[in-house]
């Protein structure tokens, strides 16, 4: 089902005499197409990053070929500084900027279920922490009825204060649809990408084992964040610095360590009947402490880098739901190593409170935040390593 946005920009490509069959593109993706066709004259941004190898393939940029490359843009922002187009030059090339504005649009586009894409422009840092604030204090106002909130017994466990079971039934349908809803995105993005449009099937058969191992190598290294040259990105000046691809891995790995710490659990209760919490020195307690600080540390310098985030290489729109997604990851990692710290306390319950609504919020608009960006950018990535062997489409005797 197309969604009311799409069916918007074809009837306005209708109004203006442009093809009305979905490949008419809105006025974000002709604003790429447009600095596309200039970068091509050019070509000095050719070792910068995948973007301009794979748009030195193309000659025309339609709706699909903008969507792909935007998304495996990186936001580096090194293009821009390089560029002898860009802004006060008449030719306005701002490509961070462009591609910004459409990677967000695809977000919405893609989205499953279709009437939920909006959530992608309404994420924001206010709507995220009232969410969680929402769910912490609903179990907090459950365990004040209790009369646990601040009074349980130093021995008690987490469930103790709140049952297994009752965790299971929270957690396990929101994880499931926050999944399903990746899947399902990233599933009708690729249809629309798909070097199948291009090349036999057998062809890429031929190098989709290369490929797979090249995208993963790439989005594990975040190979592009070194801005092409090694030294880095930019950021609020001209300077190059390593802080973004830095905080992204801290992050990233960070992100996990907590997740196997949960996934280690997990398989302790369920092979072995060993119940959380657990001791130093196991290992779901080193997971979750070295994961914890790590997220703390790459989603404070993060926030960090955005708010001194250079005005022109990105989309202003996109900033609440950046700020949002990182404030959810801080506020999880915190919780959890309060929690860590406070086992055996009366603050145990209160902090065991506010950790699972910041959890339980993270993954409810986990599809719907900037949390998707990492996922659409492994199928742009994986699009390019199948295209980059495979020969030319121009037949311009350049392969």
């Amino acid at each position: 089902m197309l969604q009311l946005d799409r069916l918007t920009r074809e009837a306005l490509a209708l109004a203006n005499g442009e093809p009305a069959d979905g490949s008419a593109p809105g006025a974000a993706e002709a604003e790429v197409a447009r600095q596309l066709q200039i970068c091509n004259a050019c070509r000095y941004c050719e070792g910068f990053c995948a973007v301009f190898p794979a748009m030195t393939r193309r000659l025309s940029f339609p709706q699909a070929d903008v969507h792909y490359l935007a998304n495996l843009c990186h936001n580096c922002g090194a293009c821009l500084h390089a560029c002898q187009y860009a802004p006060p030059h008449e030719f306005a090339v701002n490509v961070p900027q462009a591609m910004a504005k459409v990677r967000l649009q695809t977000y919405t586009d893609f989205a499953w279920p279709p009437a939920l894409g909006r959530l992608y422009q309404r994420n924001g840092l206010t709507l995220a922490l009232a969410a969680a604030l929402a769910l912490s204090f609903f179990m907090l106002f459950t365990l004040w009825l209790k009369g646990t909130l601040w009074n349980v017994p130093p021995q008690t466990g987490f469930y103790g204060i709140f049952p297994h079971n009752l965790l299971v039934s929270l957690f396990a349908p929101i994880f499931l649809l926050a999944v399903l809803a990746l899947a399902l995105g990233v599933r009708r993005f690729w249809r629309e990408v798909t070097p199948g449009h291009d090349y036999a099937a057998p062809a890429i058969a031929a190098v989709r084992v290369g490929a797979t191992a090249e995208a993963t190598q790439d989005a594990l290294r975040l190979t592009y964040l070194d801005g092409g040259h090694g030294e880095g990105c930019h950021n609020e000046d001209d300077a190059w610095t390593k802080q973004r691809r830095v905080m992204h891995h801290l992050t990233f790995y960070g992100f996990l360590l907590c997740f196997a710490a949960t996934g280690v659990a997990t398989l302790y209760h369920y092979l072995f009947g060993w119940v959380a919490p657990y001791d130093l020195p196991s290992l779901p307690k080193l997971l979750g402490a070295v994961g914890g600080a790590s997220l703390c540390i790459g989603t404070a310098g993060l926030y960090r880098l955005n708010l001194r985030r250079h005005p022109r290489h990105g989309d202003a729109a996109q900033k609440p739901m950046d700020r949002g997604f990182i404030a959810l990851l801080f506020f999880t990692s915190l919780t959890g190593l309060g929690l860590w710290a406070a086992r055996g306390s009366a603050a145990m319950p209160t902090l065991l409170a506010l950790h699972l609504g910041f959890v339980m919020a993270f993954f409810l608009t986990l599809p719907y935040g900037k949390f998707a960006h990492g996922i659409f950018r492994s199928a742009a990535l994986l699009k390019w390593a199948i295209e980059k062997r495979l020969p030319s489409q121009l037949k311009l005797g350049d392969d």
